[in-house]
């Protein structure tokens, strides 16, 4: 049974507000959970103090017996110096796919050759 640390949605529309709860990975997210360990409201600015709520002392345990915290919880982890998180970097993503980099790069050709092409006057 794969144990997660990871956030359920709770609050009215447009308003979130979640819980930080122990739960199975096979749970809805919403649904069943073992325990909760915290709460985050992100309508309240960074610095607020109720912004996220963390029970240390719980969090510890669920990690020491093997509970997987899903990247959000991490980073909630990583500010409380509980779990070092490795920021994650993909240049790559913002990079075009291969069939509009093999148009550009024949449109260019069709460019250099056509600029080749016409005398400098």
């Amino acid at each position: 049974m794969t144990v997660k640390i990871r956030l359920s949605r709770g609050g009215t529309k447009k308003r979130p507000y979640y819980y930080i709860v122990v739960a199975t990975a096979s749970a809805p997210r919403d649904g069943r959970y073992i325990e909760q360990i915290g709460t985050f409201n992100p309508m309240l600015p960074k610095d607020h103090a109720d912004r996220l709520k963390l029970d240390l002392d719980r969090a510890k345990h669920w990690l020491s017996v093997g509970a997987q915290p899903t990247d959000r919880v991490a980073r909630f982890l990583d500010q409380n110096s509980l779990m070092k998180r490795t920021p994650r970097n993909n240049p790559q993503k913002a990079l075009p796919g291969k069939k509009r980099q093999e148009r550009e790069a024949e449109a260019a050709a069709k460019a250099a050759k056509a600029a080749a092409e016409t005398p400098a006057e």
